[in-house]
């Protein structure tokens, strides 16, 4: 290889990586590309392809810029894909296997309650009390608007029961004395009682319920932890909005296709709910005219609207943990030496 290695940094948004790769400056040429391109928008696929045309090496933030097999075939320079995290579904990794690509991820991730787990209750907690709403009114000089909604006794609605879902109802259980019910495409009771009992909680603590209308039906609070397939896009959809009480939460911190947004915001536009709370999207970033970022909610008879800029993962150990694996594993990549965490 002639000259350094190219190595292209991309969709760091705050600017975190730079601290962890600066004693490999001197061994390769470092570009960092905070500004998200799309390559499913044909003019955007061009522009990212030819961003990316020079490179050796490329860092892909987890599930934030695909690499599908189109855009990996247009990369002829690419010799290793790095990105954050165990899995990242955005890559086409059998395309960067037929192309003699390595593809690398990182697995630390702190103990204890999961990151988007805790940024779950916290999206639930602030839109059931209007945590956001009332921030606002007091720096502009008002006061109280409305009433808290007491959880104890609700049902909490999980719709998909892995790890995350799990403990997410572990807590609705034992913090707030919630109902805990769940619903996915193969899910039993006997799943159900499997996923409590890793919780530490008897069995029956979460009721798998059969039919997804009435999983809909009897939920309160919402909360999605589906991983995003051809399946599961579009899982809540105008049909289920349809059944949902005029009360009813919906939380979102898994991906954003999970969830129709045309009938969401139909529904959240006629005030059919009491509100959502969102961490992520489709696109994202936001376009800055998206209606997300435009619509006066909670007003005029809308619904409640909480959103964060997902952030599920957003954690400070987590993320700079993640940075500082990637970079041994590319000072490894340097150095002839078999990578970590290897993925194809």
């Amino acid at each position: 290889m002639a000259g350094k290695p190219k190595f292209a940094i991309l969709d760091d948004y705050q600017g975190i990586s730079s601290a962890h790769f600066a004693y490999l400056e001197s061994r390769v040429d470092i570009s960092r590309f905070p500004e998200t391109l799309d390559p499913r928008d044909p003019t955007q696929r061009d522009a990212l392809i030819q961003r990316l045309h020079p490179f050796d090496v490329i860092l892909a933030m987890r599930e934030r810029t695909p690499f599908a097999a189109d855009t990996v075939k247009a990369l002829p320079n690419l010799k290793l894909l790095l990105t954050t995290g165990t899995r990242n579904l955005a890559l086409d990794l059998q395309a960067c296997a037929d192309k003699g690509i390595a593809v690398a991820g990182t697995e630390g991730r702190p103990p204890g309650v999961n990151s988007t787990v805790q940024h779950t209750w916290a999206l639930i907690l602030a839109l059931a009390r209007h945590i956001a709403r009332d921030d606002a009114a007091v720096k502009q000089g008002g006061w109280q608007g409305s009433l808290g909604i007491n959880l104890s006794g609700k049902t909490l609605a999980l719709l998909g029961l892995g790890k995350l879902g799990s403990q997410v109802g572990k807590i609705a259980i034992q913090a707030f004395g919630m109902d805990v019910i769940a619903w996915s495409a193969n899910l039993t009771q006997e799943k159900a009682d499997e996923q409590a009992q890793a919780q530490g909680l008897p069995a029956g603590s979460f009721v798998a319920v059969p039919s997804k209308s009435e999983f809909f039906q009897r939920a309160d609070v919402v909360s999605l932890h589906n991983v995003l397939s051809d399946r599961s896009r579009g899982i809540l959809g105008a049909p289920e909005l349809a059944v949902v009480k005029p009360t009813a939460m919906i939380v979102n911190t898994s991906r954003g296709p999970l969830i129709d947004q045309e009938a969401l915001l139909e529904t959240l536009n006629a005030g059919r709910i009491r509100g959502v709370a969102l961490d992520v999207f489709d696109p994202e970033p936001l376009p800055a005219d998206s209606p997300w970022r435009t619509t006066a909610w909670g007003k005029d008879g809308r619904s409640e609207v909480v959103l964060s800029p997902h952030m599920g993962y957003g954690e400070e150990e987590l993320i700079n943990g993640w940075y500082k694996e990637v970079a041994e594993n590319l000072e490894r990549w340097l150095d002839g030496k078999e990578l970590k965490k290897k993925m194809n």
